[in-house]
């Protein structure tokens, strides 16, 4: 039976015998008395066994395997509401706590954690993680299904970079001799950087779709920021006429996510809140209650120009993450949308103003406190000539007909965004590194496990 049943137990019997399997948090012996705290991985809080001196056994210590057999019965301490009277312990799983990197006192900081990625969801704080992480998918999964929304599978494998930032990791069968070497999808073929193209595929036959699934960049960083491997939620919506349709959704999608998390990781969330970020809970309180301003990208730009930071920002230039943190500040650090960027720095697909002599693209960017840039989304150019037109000028014609083909057989207004999961994380727990918000983070120079 998962702990986390007897913990929520609503008594009706005095007694129940039942049978627990977890890993020992904690082990005080008393003369008369040991106590166990046990704990399955189901819950932040552990159960408390309460056995006689005659079942102490040597192999019973922090960390260890155990299958415990008792009476489940009301505690009489207030911190607890049930406790288990063991009747047989049996240890099924060995551990030594010299050995052990956990220490049973210690309160490990996160890079200690780091260290040891086939260790650390033994650990409270990753275990509260990994818990946290898993109601965030469903939560992400809850919103799109409650709007509307078709789930797509897009593939990992793809010969587009859907991005062209040339960030990609190539994919080649690892039996082929150099000698001998050629295409085994007869083309390039390359780890996803995004679903977006294939969700557009996918919304001209479906009003709203969406993905949520791992994606690749090939960038040599090993700074707190990037990863090599992460996971987005992606969504493509047809028939939006303008950005504000688009940013409906990506606000009422943030709220409503980090509410559900919230509200079913009670215990997980206040542990981060508490002990590793302390604070952070206002700021996510702040965030939720508050309207997102927006600002257009001009205007994010004479923001910058009037700082104190005296940041050196011409008009054409990409937003930095210090760019980004300071105008979440500037706005009450709440997060808030940028629009409307220079056309030459998004992608192909993204939709032209026709604003000369700005020429800008009707693009969106949500930054958000302490980590800046979380989702990026544009309205897709859905004009079959000014899409060939833009295709020529890059010389992609031929590669992307498919795309134009898009246009040509019925094609709507449409638009959509990319949120990037790990950093949804690192938001509403006010995490630092986004190595720390994934089980087993991947980036340049490290691949553990």
């Amino acid at each position: 039976c998962r702990l986390h049943v007897f913990l929520n137990y609503i008594f009706i019997l005095t007694y129940i015998f039942g049978l627990i399997v977890g890993w020992v948090r904690s082990v005080r012996t008393q003369k008369a008395h040991i106590f166990l705290h046990v704990n399955d991985g189901s819950s932040l809080q552990s159960l408390q066994v309460v056995a006689g001196a005659e079942l102490n056994d040597q192999l019973l210590t922090f960390g260890s395997a155990v299958e415990v057999t008792g009476i489940l019965k009301k505690s009489p301490h207030q911190k607890q509401a049930v406790e288990l009277e063991a009747q047989r312990i049996h240890v099924i799983g060995e551990c030594d706590p010299v050995d052990f990197p956990f220490k049973i006192k210690e309160r490990h900081n996160l890079e200690y954690l780091r260290q040891f990625p086939h260790l650390r969801c033994r650990t409270n704080a990753f275990s509260s993680l990994l818990r946290i992480r898993s109601e965030a998918t469903a939560a992400f999964h809850s919103f799109f299904k409650d709007n509307g929304f078709v789930q797509i599978h897009t593939p990992v494998i793809t010969s587009n970079d859907c991005e062209g930032a040339g960030e990609l990791f190539q994919v080649e069968p690892s039996s082929v001799g150099d000698a001998h070497r050629e295409f085994f999808f007869s083309v390039p073929a390359f780890l996803t950087v995004s679903g977006q193209l294939h969700l557009e595929v996918m919304s001209g036959a479906f009003s709203r779709v969406y993905t949520f699934g791992p994606t690749f960049r090939a960038e040599n960083s090993q700074s707190r920021r990037h990863l090599a491997e992460f996971y987005m939620v992606e969504a493509e919506l047809g028939f939006l006429r303008s950005l504000n349709d688009l940013t409906k959704v990506m606000e009422d999608m943030f709220k409503s996510t980090t509410e559900q998390v919230l509200a079913r990781c009670v215990e997980d969330v206040d542990l981060f809140h508490r002990h590793v970020t302390p604070g952070h809970r206002a700021s996510v309180d702040a965030m939720l209650k508050s309207s997102f301003p927006v600002m257009s990208y001009s205007e994010a730009v004479e923001i910058l120009g009037r700082s104190t930071e005296n940041f050196t920002f011409p008009w054409g230039c990409d937003l930095k993450t210090e760019h980004e943190k300071h105008l979440v500040k500037h706005c009450g650090n709440v997060p808030v949308f940028v629009t409307d960027y220079p056309y030459r720095l998004k992608p192909f697909y993204a939709r032209a103003n026709q604003d000369p002599p700005q020429n800008t693209a009707a693009a969106v960017d949500l930054l958000v406190p302490g980590v800046g840039e979380l989702c990026g989304g544009s309205l897709r150019e859905e004009r079959l000539d000014v899409l060939t037109a833009h295709l020529e000028d890059a010389g992609l014609e031929d590669t992307y007909d498919w795309y134009l083909d898009l246009r040509r057989f019925g094609s709507v207004p449409h638009g959509g965004f990319g949120l990037g999961f790990e950093r949804f994380l690192q938001c509403v727990l006010g995490v630092d590194n986004i190595k720390d918000v994934i089980p087993f983070p991947r980036y340049s120079h490290s691949c553990l496990l």
